[in-house]
């Protein structure tokens, strides 16, 4: 073996708050070596770093799916090991508002929901209850969901590296995967610094999930697609106008929960996002533009019907991405006196979703099973709340199929 060589019984590639959640399940359990690549100079630094921060109850997700069963198993799993770990926190509940009779209906059926995925506390509010708990919002129905928190999901992420090394583990930096081989029963990966030979790899590559299955050998049936998802802060002086989360009652023809208010556990309170295609996989400005990613999709018949379907729904998004005062006038449904000159852009975010080739985004966790691979191929919101569950899950998986 050469000094550019080294040799693990594990290889998980990507250190984003799933691949490290993964990486520590499976130090717990694996007996063999296991090493985390990732592309950056730090951990979390794209989906995970640039998340909301919210602990999500588990409200909305399909009784039984995978989202739905790994929330609210995440969710308690999360808070118990946030408090064992002393990472700040907030249990604070968030408030679903119905802005007019139209909606109630469906608010009464994300209430059912709830229920049947086991949420415990969920209280129904009329128009003055509504004010005890966000006096400056504007509703005619309202619900109290208490399992909701914030938290800082990069300190997270980063206690599962600090924790996954104390294991053995070891975490690798500035090394993206930039080809995938065999050599008999040996996978080799080679990073722009060296080699890694190893016998199994877990994909949790988030934005290029798709082309690292595709490196592997494995066709993945499905395009990740970038949306950005752009936020405004709300200025100090305006703090008072939210007190914890505001959620409107999401379009039940958009995958997306539509823009909301979310205090944030450092400080701060964000309104947002929107949610418009990205030119990039990484593109969080607008402008941010690759030739590449733009023809990956461009290419691909399920991004157009897509774009058929949804033509109306991305037409308005574009509008409130380019001008302010639409944007605003969203926000001013949940909180009429919310202004323009309050509000301030802050980072965006971008989201890998996962899209079928019949124009169908990917609304469940969608995990892939190969010979001595495991590729986690769509895993958005609510994995960072899910992530621990999502982690033994798939350690379960490496146990059982790469005999470690």
């Amino acid at each position: 073996m050469d000094n550019n060589s080294e040799s693990f019984d594990i290889a998980v590639i990507g250190g984003g708050i799933v691949g490290m959640a993964t990486a520590l399940a499976l130090s717990k359990t694996c007996k063999g070596k296991i090493v985390v690549l990732e592309t950056e100079d730090e951990l979390a630094k794209h989906q995970t770093g640039h998340n909301s921060g919210v602990i999500h109850s588990g409200l909305y997700y399909k009784p039984g799916s995978l989202k739905a069963l790994n929330c609210k198993t995440g969710r308690d799993l999360l808070y118990t090991f946030l408090e064992k770990e002393n990472i700040p926190h907030d249990r604070c509940g968030k408030l679903v508002v119905a802005t007019n009779d139209e909606e109630i209906p469906y608010l009464m059926k994300l209430m059912e929901r709830g229920k049947e995925n086991g949420l415990k506390g969920l209280k129904l509010l009329d128009k003055s209850e509504i004010k005890d708990y966000e006096p400056h919002v504007s509703g005619v129905k309202g619900m109290l969901v208490r399992e909701t928190g914030i938290v800082d999901y990069k300190v997270v992420t980063e206690k599962f590296g600090e924790l996954f090394e104390k294991n053995g583990g070891k975490v690798k930096l500035n090394s993206k995967v930039k080809k995938i081989s065999r050599d008999g029963k040996e996978i080799i990966l080679r990073t722009p610094n060296e080699e890694i030979k190893c016998r199994s790899i877990i994909n949790c590559g988030g934005l290029y999930s798709d082309r690292i299955a595709k490196m592997s050998g494995i066709n993945p049936g499905l395009k990740i697609i970038p949306f950005r998802g752009e936020y405004y802060e709300i200025k100090k002086s305006h703090h008072h106008l939210v007190k914890n989360l505001i959620y409107p009652v999401p379009d039940p023809k958009f995958p997306f929960l539509g823009v909301h208010f979310t205090r944030m556990i450092g400080g701060g309170v964000e309104a947002g996002p929107n949610a418009v295609t990205a030119f990039k996989r990484e593109g969080y400005k607008k402008l941010s533009i690759s030739i590449r990613d733009m023809l990956d999709f461009a290419l691909y018949g399920g991004f157009w019907k897509m774009a058929k379907n949804n033509w109306r729904i991305s037409i308005d998004e574009y509008k409130r991405s380019f001008f302010k005062p639409l944007f605003v006038k969203s926000l001013q449904k949940l909180i009429p006196e919310i202004k323009g000159k309050q509000l301030t852009s802050c980072p965006a975010g971008v989201r890998a979703q996962a899209l079928e080739p019949d124009g169908f985004l990917v609304d469940d966790f969608r995990i892939v099973e190969s010979e001595n691979m495991v590729h986690v191929l769509n895993a958005p919101s609510p994995a960072a709340t899910a992530s621990l569950s999502i982690g033994e899950s798939i350690a379960k998986i490496a146990r059982k199929n790469f005999n470690c």
